[in-house]
């Protein structure tokens, strides 16, 4: 990978509804233009709908309407786009998996790996999990590692990501609403930055069934920028110088001892 200087991302935070050809129309719309990366949230081709529903007629191939859509709004804009969607996963059962693909500049997939069984939901009854394998991909010459909502409750698979190199960690997300939920998310969002000394670019979907509060975090755990809970596009830019000091000022990488 080449060095960096800086990136700058822009986390669109919209609900998805669920008419997959209404969510593939709003890439277009949404994208900056202004934007190395573009991140959209956890499921933006089709939202899971009503609890327990049946996701597999909305499953597609990466190559199928929403990943064309996605790359061709990537080279347009010039930039590389990260959203979710439900992607046919070969299951007996029919089940999706609940996949991230990364489109433009680079091209990767993400297949969510901790299945949001918890809190009264059951994620593994409609959707099957990912690979258990941390993915890092290139973006810009920043060494970028994926996950997905719920994969941000475990911090092994963070440090898993920074261990592989990862120096940023994209992270978009449908984050359900309730009590404490909000506090939970940007406790753990600034809590992954912190002790792994990365940047963390988070895109939720917005109020009032999930969360909101997108946001971009420094690897000291300073709020680059946040959204609040309805629609917004928030953007900043990152520097690897920030994440160098980081590194020295807070070496907990190197002095760690397991």
């Amino acid at each position: 990978m080449t060095t960096w200087n800086s990136l700058r991302i822009s986390l669109v935070q919209q609900a998805s509804g669920l008419e997959p050809d209404a969510n593939r129309k709003l890439l277009a719309e949404l994208t900056p233009s202004d934007s190395d990366l573009v991140v959209f949230p956890e499921v933006f081709a089709r939202d899971f709908g009503k609890p327990g529903s049946d996701l597999s007629p909305y499953a597609e191939r990466p190559d199928g309407p929403f990943g064309t859509e996605l790359s061709r709004v990537a080279g347009e804009r010039g930039a590389t786009v990260v959203a979710g969607m439900l992607e046919t996963s070969g299951d007996p059962g029919g089940r999706p998996f609940n996949t991230l693909l990364v489109r433009g500049g680079a091209e990767a997939a993400y297949r969510k790996i901790h299945l949001y069984d918890s809190f009264g939901y059951k994620e593994s009854d409609a959707l099957v999990a990912g690979a258990i394998e941390p993915v890092v991909v290139d973006i810009d010459g920043v060494p970028t590692g994926l996950m997905t909502c719920y994969d941000l409750r475990f911090p092994e698979l963070a440090r898993g990501l920074v261990d592989a190199g990862a120096e940023l960690i994209v992270l978009p997300a449908a984050w359900v609403a309730g009590p404490r939920k909000v506090d939970h998310w940007r406790t753990l969002v600034r809590a992954r930055a912190i002790e792994n000394t990365v940047f963390i670019a988070a895109a939720a979907q917005s109020a009032p069934r999930y969360c909101g509060h997108s946001m971009i975090v420094d690897p000291l755990g300073d709020v680059l920028v946040e959204a609040g809970d309805g629609d917004e596009i928030v953007s900043a830019t990152i520097d690897r110088a920030v994440l160098e000091d980081a590194r020295r000022t807070n070496p907990s990488l190197v002095n760690r001892r397991m």
